[in-house]
């Protein structure tokens, strides 16, 4: 079990792109390799498993215990952790579950991905500065965003003094650009263009970084040594939406449910397939606000659901099934008409981080480990909520979701019960 992290000064230096190149150039080269992404994000593990070949896992430093990390990043290849924002950057108001945590949690080395696009000398310092910040073990960096021969050399020349190695300088690349929406970057099932795209990141790493040297850098993980009480299923027989407009499902809840004995199927709504048999179907989040006319007209879906003998929606997934959403446009949507909840996009207000929350009843029994992130409005949200909830600062916040007899759900996703 080995591995290395690559993490940034900040968001925005590139960390995505170098990481599915490297992933997809050592596929290529016939090398197993694993990944994983650091925090809560659904969208860049699935590019991460269309890169490698393998399933992209979630580490959360501040949901999960330093444990259920550890068995997480657990495997016989080398895993290659993707960073959030800076290596440094975590949840208020002391940066818990940074990056930083994770290479601390995991005893792994840090190569910094620094967008020099505007620095030459400085870069530098900022370098420099990472290094000597802190305990992390940050062994070079890849310059990324270099403008021209001259650009690199004068960079390399000004870290030399740093002691860091330089594994590769990629020069200002167009055509890379990820498209993005008001939740981040495209899905991966949304582009056409995603092996072509993924190839050239390949084909700019191999030119642009050494990957042996960098691959070199890897080191043993600190592996668990106890074993640590996962979230048990919620149901024996679940079934599960599954397609672009219900994607947000974390691999890591689904696996230990499965681990557990729980039978788990899928479906799409998106299709117009109602839930198959179960005792609890669930809508996890997405972007349904983009396919609210289809999923308004999808009879077989719809009836389905309230049929159903239980369910349970997470964002996406909640405003599925309110009476009404509204889109960006200003339409109203009928929706499934199971809780009393309108939501709206036609004013967008952004609703974002960890959350604590405790069930007032439902499917849960226990305190959850959760996040939120989403534009959506309130309109109106008329029952018994289901969370009580606090932000990661333990201010308490207004009481999440809302249950309707067998029918619950709220904005938060869940990550981990609460240790």
């Amino acid at each position: 079990m080995t591995g290395l992290i690559l993490a940034a000064p900040g968001s925005g230096s590139g960390k995505t792109t170098v990481t599915l190149g490297l992933l997809r150039a050592l596929r290529q080269q016939g090398m197993p390799v694993r990944s994983a992404k650091s925090g809560p994000d659904y969208i860049d593990p699935r590019f991460h498993a269309a890169a490698s070949g393998a399933e992209c896992v979630n580490l959360d430093a501040w949901a999960m215990p330093q444990e259920r990390i550890r068995a997480l990043a657990a495997g016989d290849t080398p895993l290659i952790i993707e960073g959030a924002m800076g290596l440094f950057d975590g949840a208020p108001p002391t940066g818990k579950g940074a990056t930083a945590d994770l290479a601390r949690m995991l005893g792994l080395p840090v190569v910094l991905v620094m967008d020099v696009s505007h620095q030459a000398q400085s870069a530098a310092a900022v370098a420099s500065g990472f290094a000597n910040y802190s305990d992390v073990d940050v062994v070079g960096v890849i310059l990324n965003k270099v403008g021209s021969p001259r650009h690199e050399r004068m960079l390399r020349r000004a870290l030399v003094p740093t002691d860091l190695p330089v594994f590769g300088a990629i020069h200002r690349q167009f055509g890379l650009e990820t498209p993005s929406r008001h939740l981040g970057l495209v899905q991966a099932e949304e582009r056409p263009d995603l092996e072509a795209y993924l190839d050239q990141a390949a084909g700019i790493l191999r030119e642009s970084v050494d990957i042996p040297a960098l691959m070199a850098q890897c080191r043993p993980l600190i592996g668990a040594t106890q074993p640590v009480p996962t979230l048990p299923p919620p149901a024996q027989r679940i079934s599960i939406a599954r397609d672009a407009a219900f994607a947000f499902a974390y691999p890591h809840l689904i696996d230990a449910w499965r681990a557990q004995g729980a039978e788990i199927s899928t479906f799409s709504p998106l299709a117009d397939q109602p839930p198959p048999p179960a005792d609890l179907v669930i809508l996890p989040g997405g972007y349904p606000e983009l396919h609210t006319g289809k999923l308004a007209m999808n009879t077989r879906f719809l009836q389905g659901l309230r049929n159903a003998a239980a369910i349970y929606g997470e964002c996406g997934g909640y405003m599925m099934l309110g009476d009404g959403l509204v889109d960006a446009n200003g339409t109203r949507h009928a929706m499934a008409g199971l809780l009393r909840l309108e939501t709206s996009f036609a004013k967008r207000k952004l609703h974002l981080g960890y959350r604590d929350l405790r069930p007032l009843g439902g499917l849960w029994e226990m305190p959850l480990k959760a996040h939120e992130f989403h534009y959506a409005t309130t309109l109106r949200a008329d029952g018994p909520p289901l969370f009580q909830a606090q932000d990661a600062e333990a201010t308490a916040l207004p009481d999440m979701g809302l249950r309707n007899g067998n029918v619950t759900g709220s904005f938060a996703h869940v990550i981990d019960r609460a240790t």
